[in-house]
């Protein structure tokens, strides 16, 4: 398999490595996600203006994350 290739067949065969994979996307994304409402407050940006980047309500985005 190509290195830069991305395929779902090992998921396919195996659940168990399929669903940890899907896991570990998932938390790699939270954090991805807390790291830039981080960034885009400290430069200024409005919880509006993350809503609409993230495609979700200011009060959501809020509420996850105005701590």
């Amino acid at each position: 398999m190509n290195a830069g290739h991305v395929t779902s067949e090992p998921a396919a065969h195996d659940p168990e490595t399929g669903l940890r994979a899907a896991l570990a996307l998932r938390r790699l994304a939270e954090r991805v996600e807390a790291n830039q409402v981080a960034a885009a407050r400290r430069a200024g940006w409005s919880w509006q203006q993350i809503g609409d980047a993230l495609g979700v309500t200011r009060q959501s985005i809020h509420t996850k994350y105005g701590r």
